[in-house]
């Protein structure tokens, strides 16, 4: 079953602080869709708003047809799944641990875990390759693998959505690499819709289907890769000139950028 998020006339901020204005936005099928746009644009703003973290000033955020603000947060979690850019568990947790908590929105307080939950969190670890690693302490693992471990926690929730906040922040390429090829396999595999706010361009190039474009606030440009991640569109998002060309790799294409020049006068 597909299912929706919509934004209808949405306002966001924080207190009088205004960051997008007005944002609609439809996520009707499952794809990779990745939010790019400068610093300070409103991407994660944006994310937040679609993932019930934070209320419009104005206007609503549909799941399925309904206010997300008014359904219970454990009929959301069952459908959605939200990994914002800093998470945070004791370090002495273990993976197996972590991952339980994916069941949360299917029990109720103090219940034991049934062998379905078990089958589900097993399930989560395979598919992000944690299952040897399941006993260790989060603070023993290297940043790429508490970031599967995460990702199998929400794999646990049984999500139709995935959203995803920066997920490559503080890896390094090769762990940026796998992460990003992961999150690529649990669409194809699961037929996931994944939202994810990203900087590194390439990467939004590569490893989507949909681009949406914000700046200032606003979405400036939304759709397939092709039509969003050109020179003209870089350039007015980011006062940059670059070359963007089409790379050949293991039998596929995909188009990269690479920023060269400053278009913007100096102090702009």
């Amino acid at each position: 079953m597909n299912h929706t998020i919509e934004a209808r006339a949405i306002k966001l901020g924080y207190g009088s602080k205004v960051i997008a204005p007005a944002i609609d936005l439809v996520l009707d099928k499952p794809e990779v869709i990745s939010i790019i746009g400068p610093n300070g644009s409103g991407k994660s703003t944006l994310l937040k708003a679609l993932s019930r973290l934070l209320v419009p000033l104005a206007g609503c955020v549909l799941l399925d047809g309904r206010d997300i603000h008014r359904l219970p947060p454990q009929e959301v979690a069952r459908t959605m799944a939200i990994l914002p850019q800093s998470v945070h568990a004791p370090g002495d947790m273990t993976v197996c641990d972590l991952v339980a908590y994916g069941r949360m929105p299917y029990k109720k307080m103090f219940a034991q875990l049934t062998g379905a939950d078990k089958d589900y969190m097993a399930a989560g670890l395979a598919a992000t390759g944690m299952q040897d690693l399941q006993q260790r302490r989060l603070d023993s693992l290297s940043g790429g693998e508490r970031q599967r471990a995460w990702l199998a926690m929400a794999l646990a929730q049984q999500p139709r959505l995935l959203l995803l906040d920066e997920p490559t922040t503080y890896l390094d390429i090769h762990h940026q690499l796998e992460l990003m090829k992961l999150i690529r396999k649990l669409h194809q595999d699961m037929q996931l819709t994944v939202v994810m706010v990203l900087h590194d361009l390439n990467h939004a190039a590569r490893f989507s289907q949909r681009i949406i474009a914000v700046k200032e606030g606003l979405i400036f440009a939304d759709g397939p890769v092709k039509e969003v991640f050109t020179v003209e569109n870089l350039r007015s998002l980011y006062g940059v000139e670059t070359t963007v060309m089409t790379v050949e790799q293991g039998g596929s294409s995909h188009l990269v950028c690479f920023p060269h020049d400053s278009c913007l006068a100096p102090g702009a």
